[in-house]
């Protein structure tokens, strides 16, 4: 047993290290201004290192977005003072890695929390954040997604341990301390409300199985309200000065409403094509009609090709072999789930009811989402990056679970995740000498 544990702890330092410099030399060799969003991120950022002024939603492609990663951004950028554009992007770029790295440890803090007697589940647990594709193109771009993330995994990290622990009841402290994580990512992204609905009903449900509900009211009231106003504010203001609480719609995202489909069907909930795994791009007609086919892509393979080059059969080649793989710890999230679901019913104590539920709502809300918004650059796994932590909590459980259940099983396991893992390091690891990428004149399919 302690060799075993030797090599556990050898292979996640190994992995650690890899994930660190993957996501260093991805922030500092990406091209400038490349990824979702990432030009016109900038332009607001820049302009805000003119004047702290809030500009209004339709000033800008960008300008419609919630400010928080913004006014950082900023800041960041007026401290660097002289320095040149790309310096300064390196550097905001970097601190973007650095937020996912952050929801790695906060994954392997959760399951330490809710199962001490099995480090090589939390190791895993932060193996499948540091090696998961939507993170690590994500990371090297410009853009508030991983940040919102973080945020997002804060909350739901320490409201999940004290869920788990022997007292679960939500203390004054905490609730402020939650209020505040749960305000900044509300303030970020909107999806960062999807955190402070999931966190106060979680302590709610645990209040009332504790007959102890009415004692509950005020910190979770106090959590609710900090969140509110903090993340709140930037809402309310556009509804009183525009009419409305989130732009939709605007003239200067016209462009948008000529891309492909155009239109969303009911049927496009229920497809998943074999093309998900034979032509992984989005634009292929049967991912254009699904939307969990385009979402897996996006997770586990650049399927925008805003990462990877758009005209070389190999990068075809590989996402079929990625996205086949990934089938393994896909299937252990779906069981892990299920898992969850019996546990809650149970009423047994932990994170079950916290994470499944921040699920459900943000599922419920990706649907909306693309339904009102039927085009395909929306229909990405970036939308979803809050579920790292229910990702990494399931996914790890039900693999360490599967993985003990005899040698060829442990081998079997082991050996998939290992070559799923590698390849992903490779074919992720922004690289002249592997893809030749840094001549391409821009990112993303062809529309």
């Amino acid at each position: 047993m302690p060799t075993v544990r030797r090599a556990t702890w050898l292979v996640a330092a190994i992995a650690l290290i890899v994930g660190v410099v993957m996501r260093i030399n991805n922030a500092v060799h990406y091209k400038m201004l490349w990824g979702f969003d990432a030009l016109y991120n900038w332009h607001y950022i820049e302009r805000l290192t003119r004047s702290w002024q809030l500009p209004a939603p339709d000033a800008d492609w960008s300008t419609a977005h919630p400010p928080l990663f913004y006014y950082v951004g900023a800041a960041v950028a007026r401290l660097l003072g002289d320095w040149d554009r790309d310096s300064k992007v390196i550097v905001l770029r970097l601190g973007i890695s650095a937020a996912g790295l952050v929801i790695a440890a906060l994954a392997v803090s959760l399951v330490r929390k809710s199962d001490p007697e099995n480090p090589r589940r939390a190791l895993l647990a932060g193996g499948l954040i540091l090696f998961l594709p939507v993170h690590l193109y994500m990371s090297a771009m410009l853009t508030e997604e991983i940040v919102a993330a973080m945020w997002i995994s804060i909350v739901l990290a320490a409201a999940g341990s004290r869920l788990a622990s022997a007292r679960s009841e939500l203390s004054t402290r905490l609730a402020v301390a939650l209020g505040i994580c749960a305000g900044a990512a509300f303030l970020t992204k909107l999806t960062g409300v999807l955190v402070i609905a999931a966190v106060a009903g979680a302590f709610a449900a645990d209040a009332w199985r504790r007959d102890s509900l009415r004692e509950s009211i005020v910190p979770i009231a106090l959590l609710v309200s900090i969140a509110g106003v903090l993340g709140g504010w930037y809402y309310a203001r556009n509804l009183i000065e525009y009419g409305y609480l989130y732009p939709h719609g605007l003239e200067t995202h016209k462009i948008m409403f000529t891309m492909p489909p155009g239109n969303a069907d009911p049927l496009d909930y229920l497809r998943f094509p074999l093309s998900t795994f034979t032509d992984p791009q989005v634009l292929n007609p049967g991912l254009l009609r699904s939307i969990w086919g385009s979402t897996y892509l996006t997770m586990w393979f650049d399927g925008h090709r805003v990462f990877l080059p758009t005209d070389t059969a190999r990068v075809s080649h590989v996402g079929t072999l990625i996205t086949t793989l990934a089938l393994l710890p896909m299937c252990a999230y779906a069981v892990g789930l299920v898992r969850g679901i019996r546990r809650a019913l149970r009423g047994e104590r932990g994170p079950d009811l916290l994470l499944l539920s921040m699920v459900a709502i943000s599922l419920v809300g990706y649907v909306a989402f693309t339904w009102k918004n039927p085009w395909f650059v929306t229909r990405k796994a970036g939308f979803l990056l809050g579920l790292s932590i229910p990702f990494a909590y399931y996914t790890s459980e039900v693999l360490e679970d599967w993985s003990r259940r005899g040698r060829s099983s442990r081998f079997v396991i082991w050996t998939l995740l290992a070559l799923l893992a590698g390849t992903i390091a490779v074919t992720f690891f922004y690289s002249d000498a592997f893809w030749n990428i840094r001549h391409m004149e821009k990112p993303g399919v062809v529309w």
